[in-house]
């Protein structure tokens, strides 16, 4: 991560909240098994839930570092409920961007 983004990320959600530091990012592995969990049951768990059902078992705040940056990076989100749903669709946004009646406004 960029030396901005990563100094973005730290202060969003769950770490700012706590104060807490990041010792040691999550492995590239578990945030991907993560990632294929959250897509496979979008809508089906809350956050603390969803920890709880994951394939390998790993520490919460570990889990909160991982959802926080798939929040950040707007592949999840978070009904008001409290639902955590997969919306990451890069397909879907490169046929809109190919229409050239819709367009960014400056």
């Amino acid at each position: 991560m960029e030396a901005v983004a990563a100094e973005k990320f730290i202060y969003s959600g769950y770490i700012h909240l706590y104060n807490m530091k990041i010792i040691h990012y999550p492995q590239l592995d578990t945030v991907l098994m993560v990632e294929e969990f959250i897509k496979k049951h979008s809508g089906d768990y809350k956050k603390r839930a969803l920890w709880e059902h994951l394939p390998k078992k790993m520490m919460y705040q570990t889990f909160c570092v991982i959802f926080d940056y798939l929040l950040a990076s707007g592949k999840i989100a978070q009904d008001r409920v409290g639902y955590i749903v997969w919306i990451w669709n890069p397909e879907l946004v490169e046929r809109y961007l190919a229409k050239p009646h819709l367009f960014w406004r400056k």
